[in-house]
């Protein structure tokens, strides 16, 4: 393994780790076009820009011949990067097809066609098909590093972290390229080293092999410097990687995001605009609605947020599960019925940090305080610095009277990024004021 990547990755013998999932559900078309998808927390697609001509080719290619299964495997895992890029989530439907059409012709042996199945049941996010798909597959061929990223990342969503750093490990092994270096960034900010994170993508951006791949770690380079509060260089980062990728949305969406916290409302709403007519995901929608509502458009926030449920039914409908953001959607939005229900049939599934949170926030909002501090509690296991999941801390401490607690939360989400939700930082700063902080 390269030296520089590993001294990136290990740490006492395991992955010194830490950022947000940029890769499940994910076989890259490219070493450094890797995939982020969304993972908990409600988080955007974290997508590389798969292009069209890659896909057309390979249509062409399996019309001609039908029975080439590695171009239908392949064919498969370009309707799911295509699915990311687009938000077209009826492409998943044409992906499984595909694999379908792979295994078909070759049953037996085919690797290829089980990781792809991998990263598309990550991709609707059924991750414990994909780590049974992705197992399967390096039965085959157990030199693979796309399965085992997919692997890696399929555990992460699971909540297995020790077992995604054991599998991120052996893929850095095999091939020690900005993929790696992505996975080892997402799992460096989980653990809350925020230096090494960035340390990471920068040098998956300056290792990338296209422009597509360095705007990728660059757009992500951005989400770390916001989610510190850096507003500054979070544009920055989102300015140079829509340079290198001009049609690629992200970054525009990134660069929205930085107006409405400096107010500037008119940019981020044409930023914002601009980004849903191609491109209509849920996290995107929910953000405009946020800013509408922050500044008293409530018919055009609501406008928004019924997109956001559309959305959220589309991806359900073609096959793919959206619990944990639905949850977090509704309980910020007036369902706090809906918002556990939704959390609890997650947290079954999978007991995430980020479950562990959605299920605590929504307790809270169902008065059932008690139950819901040690979740939250458990949500910040890894050190991670959440604004969010310290603010759902802190406001459920100060429903229970724990005021010392809740001041000393309320201030670290504000301290971690003062500009974490339009509707929320206002909430932690208007409860420290109860709690007798000054502003």
């Amino acid at each position: 393994m390269n030296t520089l990547v590993r001294r990136l990755a290990l740490a006492g013998g395991t992955l010194g780790l830490g950022l947000a999932l940029f890769t499940v559900g994910s076989v890259a078309l490219g070493d450094d076009e890797p995939a982020r998808a969304p993972g908990g927390g409600g988080e955007v697609a974290r997508v590389s820009t798969a292009r069209p001509g890659p896909l057309q080719a390979l249509q062409s290619r399996v019309e001609r011949l039908p029975g080439d299964w590695v171009a239908w495997a392949a064919l498969g895992s370009a309707y799911v990067e295509q699915a990311r890029v687009s938000g077209d989530a009826g492409l998943y439907l044409q992906a499984e097809k595909a694999f379908a059409e792979s295994l078909r012709v070759q049953p037996e042996d085919n690797a290829k066609a089980l990781t792809g199945q991998a990263g598309l049941a990550a991709a609707r996010h059924d991750f414990t098909a994909a780590v049974d798909l992705a197992r399967r597959s390096l039965e085959i061929n157990a030199y693979d590093a796309s399965a085992y990223g997919v692997l890696t990342d399929g555990l992460v969503e699971l909540g297995r972290y020790e077992e995604a750093e054991v599998a991120l490990q052996r893929m850095a092994d095999l091939n020690p390229d900005g993929s790696v270096l992505t996975r080892v960034s997402y799992l460096r900010e989980l653990r809350g080293d925020g230096a090494g994170a960035r340390a990471a993508l920068e040098q998956a951006r300056d290792m990338a092999h296209s422009p597509a791949g360095a705007a990728f770690a660059a757009f992500y380079l951005g989400e770390l410097a916001f989610n510190s509060g850096d507003l500054d260089t979070a544009e920055a980062r989102y300015g140079e990687a829509a340079a290198l990728d001009p049609g690629w949305l992200p970054p525009v969406a990134g660069s929205a995001k930085v107006a409405a916290a400096r107010g500037d409302v008119e940019r981020a709403e044409a930023d914002y605009r601009r980004v849903l007519e191609a491109l209509p995901l849920p996290q995107y929608a929910s953000e405009f609605g946020d800013l509408l509502a922050a500044t008293g458009r409530t018919e055009d926030a609501q406008e928004q947020y019924a997109v956001v449920e559309a959305q959220i039914q589309l991806i359900e409908a073609n096959g793919g599960r959206a619990d944990l953001e639905a949850a977090l959607f509704a309980a910020d939005h007036g369902d706090p019925a809906k918002a556990l229900e939704l959390a609890q049939a997650e947290h079954r599934v999978r007991q995430t940090i980020h479950t562990e949170d959605a299920l605590a926030w929504a307790l809270h909002l169902n008065g059932r305080h008690a139950e819901a501090l040690p979740h939250a509690e458990n949500a910040l296991r890894l050190g991670t610095r959440s604004a969010s999941f310290h603010f759902h801390k802190g406001m459920i401490e100060a429903a229970l009277h724990l005021d010392d607690r809740a001041r000393e939360s309320l201030r670290t989400a504000l301290a971690i990024n003062p500009h974490f939700s339009l509707l929320q930082a206002p909430t932690a700063r208007a409860e420290l004021a109860r709690l007798g902080v000054p502003g």
